[in-house]
């Protein structure tokens, strides 16, 4: 199969929208490495004052892990499938959370807009056609000193780490799936980890794409070697970057 792009994998996720929750809370540990991502953001004062993009919330699994990490800031959740959207917004949220329906090539013209004080972005990168590009608007939209999360699927590169990743996939999420009448979405998402950047790589396009301080950060349980965090920030000043 081609791995799904743009509005394909928008209506795949639409489909998946009313099982997605289901399916990821029997992933062990999902939950609570999505808020160990974003504790390493490093923010202070509990988020206080601050104000932090979401891209890629989904049904809001990282923006609750965001919220309950960060519970003094305001929260912009952004997504392009309108039904794992519809799914988010319908849960009770604090206030200073909001939801806005954009695909991350297109934040600009739903009035997404800067400056953040981070962007945590869970699962997004490489499901996008264009990650570089991403990259750059989301730096853009960083305040000077700003910080970036990324939470995702990135194999360690050794050959046991593509091997747990399909059995897992092949063994426990694509039947699940099909059940569900998901097939096609969780036959990208083994694909989509295997064709995409190894933990090493990711975080070289991360330097690449102008930001600084960038560290790969292994998660536990099973996913080690499979899933990771990456944090890095946007330089202060442009002589910083060069340095």
């Amino acid at each position: 199969m081609t791995l799904l792009r743009d509005g394909n994998l928008a209506a795949a996720f639409d489909h998946a929208a009313r099982g997605y929750d289901a399916l990821v809370a029997a992933n062990p540990g999902y939950h609570a490495h999505l808020r160990r991502s974003a504790c390493r953001l490093g923010l202070p004062r509990r988020g206080d004052g601050l104000r932090v993009l979401d891209l890629g919330c989904g049904t809001g699994a990282s923006t609750a892990a965001l919220s309950t990490v960060l519970p003094g800031a305001r929260i912009v959740a952004v997504d392009a499938s309108a039904g794992m959207l519809e799914r988010a917004a319908a849960k009770s949220w604090p206030d200073g959370v909001t939801f806005v329906r954009a695909p991350a090539e297109g934040l600009a013209e739903a009035g997404v807009e800067g400056p953040f004080d981070a962007v945590f972005a869970a699962y997004l990168l490489r499901n996008v056609a264009d990650p570089d590009g991403v990259l750059t608007t989301v730096r853009g939209l960083l305040a000077p000193g700003g910080r970036l999360g990324v939470h995702e699927y990135t194999l360690g590169g050794r050959r046991a780490d593509r091997v747990v990743w399909t059995l897992v996939c092949r063994g426990i999420v694509q039947p699940a799936a099909t059940v569900l009448g998901d097939a096609e979405l969780y036959r990208h998402l083994w694909r989509s980890v295997v064709e995409f950047d190894t933990a090493g790589r990711f975080a070289g396009r991360l330097r690449a794409a102008g930001f600084g301080a960038v560290r790969a950060l292994p998660l536990p349980g099973w996913q080690t070697g499979i899933a990771h965090t990456f944090v890095g920030r946007r330089p202060r000043t442009e002589s910083e970057g060069e340095g």
